[in-house]
């Protein structure tokens, strides 16, 4: 009989201590304490700012005229999920009507689009009501000469989120989806959604879920996302490849080449803040680099996630809090 060597003591200790952290992360992600604690901070500000555009609707386009100058292109998220009542859901809807209504006039269309969350338009108390606001976006985008992306949330979400963007097809049939390669069933969903036209954002998740859901170690969503990654690459839909990690990014420029995909068959997409010189350095070989533009007052769910699935993003606030000493 032969055993596997077992792991270096480094590598596993290592791994504990960045799924200890991650579980830290999402856990104050639900504590209104320390929401309050991190928004009274004095060096809050600066830190949200490198992060997300802005509070309001000027200051989205305000950001998305410089990204899109530097030839980038942008995905617009206006925050805030989990809405709980019809007021709320509509609120945002009509808050996305505006926000392409602005972008069209401004001729930032179509290098800019939006992306949006159902549980904000509804999702989880009436589905047929996030249908409707979908629909209605879809239709607004559609009309400034530009798509919606619709984003994916926790597992529990992906079939309802699916079904919808389904039916939004059948009329926009440019509506974008989002998979996450730490799920276990988002191979197959590749499959599903590779064909002609078929535009699917590929990122690893940053949700916690459950290990029978989902593969719960760096190594497994890597290799997990270089799958997917390969399937969508294989089909016949316009793959978006949403990640930092630049061994993940190098895969993706090779397996463009493998597949004969030109800069104008797939993209690149990468957060707001995040990585500005690879971006830059993306845009310069003549690859489309889209820039995740999150705008509103309901920024605090969305930091937090981005620490929870990048940890190290932490030395943000280090270098935001050493400076106001």
């Amino acid at each position: 009989m032969t055993y596997a060597p077992a792991p270096r003591r480094g590598w596993v200790d290592g791994r504990y201590s960045r799924l200890m952290l991650r579980s830290v992360i999402l856990a104050a992600s639900r504590s209104s304490q320390v929401e309050r604690l991190v928004a009274t901070a004095p060096f809050t500000r600066d830190v949200v700012r490198r992060f997300v555009a802005g509070a309001g609707t000027d200051d989205a386009l305000r950001a998305t005229r410089g990204l899109v100058a530097d030839g980038l292109a942008v995905t617009l998220d206006n925050l805030g999920e989990d809405t709980v009542t019809p007021e709320q859901a509509n609120a945002t809807r009509d808050e996305y009507l505006k926000l392409l209504r602005l972008l069209s006039a401004a001729g930032l269309t179509p290098a800019a689009e939006v992306s949006v969350k159902l549980s904000a338009l509804g999702q989880m108390f009436d589905e047929q009501l996030a249908y409707d606001n979908a629909r209605a976006i879809c239709a607004a985008a559609d009309a400034a000469g530009t798509t919606v992306t619709l984003d994916m949330e926790d597992h529990t979400t992906t079939d309802s989120t699916l079904d919808v963007l389904a039916k939004l097809r059948k009329d926009y049939p440019s509506t974008g989806a989002v998979l996450q390669a730490y799920l276990r069933r988002t191979e197959s969903d590749c499959r599903e959604l590779s064909g002609a036209g078929s535009r699917v954002r590929l990122c690893k998740g940053a949700y916690k879920e459950p290990e029978s859901v989902a593969y719960q170690s760096a190594r497994e969503v890597d290799k997990s996302y270089v799958r997917c990654l390969n399937v969508l690459m294989a089909g016949d839909g316009y793959p978006m490849l949403a990640t930092h990690d630049p061994r993940l990014i190098a895969i993706g420029e090779d397996r463009a080449r493998w597949f004969d995909r030109g800069p104008n068959r797939f993209e690149f997409q990468m957060l707001y803040g995040i990585r500005p010189e690879e971006q830059a350095r993306l845009v310069g070989e003549g690859y489309t680099v889209r820039t995740y533009l999150p705008y509103g007052e309901d920024w605090y769910g969305y930091l937090m996630r981005r620490l929870a699935e990048r940890p190290a993003n932490l030395m943000f606030f280090g270098r935001a809090l050493i400076s106001k000493k």
